[in-house]
């Protein structure tokens, strides 16, 4: 039976050993929250660790047996595996890095390899769980080599990864000595999902820069798998903070805090300790705005609540000291008697304080410098019952996205905070209900559960279309099944693309010309009376006469502009203009000036702006720009502008490969037919043919070809045996 695997560094129950006994604390954290739809839909198995250490077997085997009843299975850690794995490489190299903190970023070679050693850990236990038709579900930055460790050892197994951090820009990425390793280790998934598409588009960058792999909306071909990347924002538990307040706990939190502040507007900032949530930076600005605004002294308090976290990290241990030391400055710079401009929490509170905190609170100051999501933010929102309450928001929180009708601020900018607390203490309060209703209907509809959900079905999704493409793979039985029929046929048509079909495609497409082996074996092919041999492709029509006009072979040349029929000279499918060729080469010759390898070639009825040599990423943004500026200036024009394979075309309207197929497919009644192609221009000559045809696609993708198959060398060898038929 199929089961659902869901595994992280931590489960979702913390173990603690009390007064000589184990006692078990369910976690109130959102993912163990949005996956219990799921717990109870499918056979489902939890992997993680329980939260302590022990070396002692009965006590592990009494956890193990307790958690079981739960659905959930513990990996026991070392503590020197702790160290090195989760407060070492996880949080001393990836956390930093990837929220920008490079000044923090230990690379140090043996943390790293005990982080190998860790996910392998997780790995071989998982493996005595799952199968291939499992689905496993891998979370965050503590286990990205997890999905391709599981990959190797379950190749058809259906597998998610979600990063709940942020994903960095190629150039931070970069500096990471193993960052190959985690490329690969996420891209052992079929879905990898991150909280905002920035970060996706960052991870698609590092993908296509550092392993070479193109993307199409967001998939990329890795051998025979498609992977996505995609952005799903996870929410919260959003009823259980909505209607938190009619708890009569919560109502006794709120008259004991409405009894220790009085009627002072309350500014709320709760965060763990952490350097990536410029919590400095906000009680900066705080002293700031009472400094320059006197009118709100003992008018207004700050509650800061801050949760202690990695005290034994030196960064964090020198964080707590200045944040300790800020609060002890603006206090005794502007307190007075029965006023204190900040009210400091350092502890974890409890749902029913937080909720009640929530609840009491005008306005909410979420200022991080780097966030993934931050729940924090949504939390506020859904908590406002009466719809009062502003929330100031990092521009550079996950959250941003979705909550626009807050106030937006750039963390960096004390002065920007300054003004927006005293922007959030005069809105109105109908503007106040309106934002906030705006964006409790947001997350209202996209809670916590339907995160999961969203991603789950995205990842079915996913996998549906890699066995679509797998049924399509040329595999033995249809392979056995065209050489019968070729055999068996008299009249035979068959088109070949050139680059990428019969030639491994080159970067400068002048460096591609046939070896001896091919054009034997076309040789071989076209001498037969039974075989009509026509290769249609993109290149010029001198380049394709110098290669094969000798040949007894048909050539189409210039994606169809051009057409050579065996013995005949060149000719055109009609007449063609070719003066606007004048007014659009300036603009191309202006881009290769500003793409630093990048290359015109002129055809006789097209124009081709190459950028494979190319910086990739300024390629990307200096072929978006040209394409926007083409298209605006061939508007009234005959013209198309294409996007291919790291190149863009401008040529006639009208001319395609299936447009030159047709005239080869009029001519007689074909009883076998068969056309090969590997790229978007091929997909003309595919809807071209009849539904008896044989359409044969190279590379794994999406195509309107019958078949897939895996390369230039697999397509050799059915024409080989193609020849072989032709004669005997």
């Amino acid at each position: 039976m199929q089961k659902m695997i869901f595994i992280s560094n931590r489960l979702p129950v913390n173990v603690v050993k009390k007064k000589g006994s184990l006692q078990y604390f369910p976690s109130a954290g959102g993912l163990a929250t949005g996956l219990k739809a799921f717990y109870k839909k499918y056979e489902s198995l939890w992997i993680g660790w329980p939260g302590m250490v022990t070396k002692n077997f009965p006590e592990k085997k009494e956890i193990t047996e307790q958690l079981h009843k739960d659905k959930m299975h513990p990996i026991f850690l070392t503590k020197n595996q702790i160290e090195k794995y989760y407060e070492g490489f996880s949080n001393k190299t990836i956390w930093p890095l990837f929220h920008y903190f490079t000044e923090y970023t230990v690379y140090e070679k043996r943390l790293w390899e005990t982080y190998r050693q860790v996910n392998k850990i997780f790995s071989e236990e998982v493996l005595k769980y799952a199968n291939d038709n499992d689905i496993i579900w891998v979370h965050d930055y503590q286990l990205m080599l997890l999905p391709a460790l599981l990959r190797e050892k379950l190749p058809n197994a259906t597998i998610g990864f979600f990063l709940h951090i942020p994903f960095p820009s190629f150039e931070i990425f970069r500096t990471l000595p193993w960052r190959h390793h985690i490329l690969n280790g996420m891209i052992g998934a079929d879905l990898i999902g991150f909280h905002a598409y920035d970060y996706v588009r960052h991870f698609l960058s590092a993908a296509r820069r550092l392993l070479g792999y193109e993307h199409t909306l967001g998939k990329i071909t890795v051998g025979d798998r498609v992977v996505k990347a995609d952005s799903f924002p996870m929410g919260i538990d959003y009823e259980k903070f909505a209607k938190a307040a009619e708890d009569e706990g919560v109502q006794r939190e709120i008259d004991a805090i409405r009894k220790q502040v009085g009627n002072h507007k309350l500014i709320l900032s709760v965060d763990r300790m952490d350097y990536s949530k410029a919590i400095p930076q906000r009680l900066k600005a705080f002293d700031m705005f009472l400094e320059e605004n006197p009118e709100y002294r003992k008018e207004v308090t700050l509650v800061l609540v801050v949760v202690p976290s990695r005290l034994k990290v030196e960064q964090y241990r020198n964080l707590k000291e200045e944040v300790d030391q800020l609060v002890g400055t603006i206090n005794g710079k502007y307190g007075d008697i029965g006023w204190t401009p900040i009210w400091y929490l350092y502890r974890n509170l409890p749902f029913k304080m937080l909720s009640a905190l929530y609840n009491v609170g005008d306005i909410a100051l979420v200022t991080p410098f780097r966030d993934g999501m931050n729940l924090i933010a949504k939390e506020f929102v859904a908590s406002r019952a009466n719809g009062k309450g502003v929330l100031i928001l990092s521009e550079m929180a996950g959250a941003s996205h979705e909550l626009g009708e807050s106030i937006i601020i750039n963390p960096n900018d004390l002065e920007d905070i300054k003004l927006a607390i005293a922007a959030a203490l005069k809105v109105p309060e109908d503007d106040q209900i309106r934002h906030n209703r705006e964006m409790q209907l947001k997350l209202s509809r996209y809670n916590v559960q339907r995160w999961a959900k969203d991603f789950f079905d995205t990842l079915i999704s996913v996998k549906n279309q890699q066995n679509e493409m797998l049924t399509k793979r040329m595999v033995g039985k249809t392979q056995e099944k065209i050489i019968h029929d070729f055999k068996q046929s008299k009249d035979r048509l068959i088109l070949l693309d050139y680059d990428g079909t019969l030639s491994e495609f080159q970067k400068l497409p002048q460096n591609a010309s046939p070896d001896a082996e091919l054009l034997d074996l076309l040789t071989k092919l076209a001498d037969s009376n039974s075989n009509e041999v026509i290769i249609i492709s993109g290149r010029d029509r001198g380049t394709l006469q110098e290669w094969f006009g000798n040949l007894n072979i048909n050539l189409v040349a210039e994606h169809g502009a051009w057409l050579r029929p065996v013995g005949k000279d060149w000719e055109t499918i009609e007449p063609l203009k070719q003066e606007w060729k004048k007014d659009l080469q300036p603009i191309i010759d202006l881009y290769i000036e500003r793409t630093p390898g990048s290359f015109c070639e002129t055809k006789d009825f097209s124009i081709v702006w190459h950028y494979r040599k190319a910086d990739p990423g300024l390629g990307d943004i200096r072929a978006r720009e040209l394409i926007t500026n083409l298209l605006y200036l061939t508007s009234n024009m005959d013209l198309q502008v294409l996007e291919g394979s790291k190149v863009v075309e401008i040529k006639n309207i009208g001319i395609n490969k299936g447009k030159a197929a047709i005239r080869w497919l009029s001519r007689k009644p074909w009883d076998f037919i068969i056309a090969f192609g590997d790229d978007w221009t091929d997909e003309d000559t595919f809807r071209a043919l009849p539904e008896s045809a044989y359409s044969i696609k190279v590379g794994i993708s999406s195509t309107a070809a019958k078949y897939n198959i895996k390369s230039v060398i697999e397509v050799r060898k059915l024409l080989k045996e193609f020849a072989k038929e032709t004669q005997q």
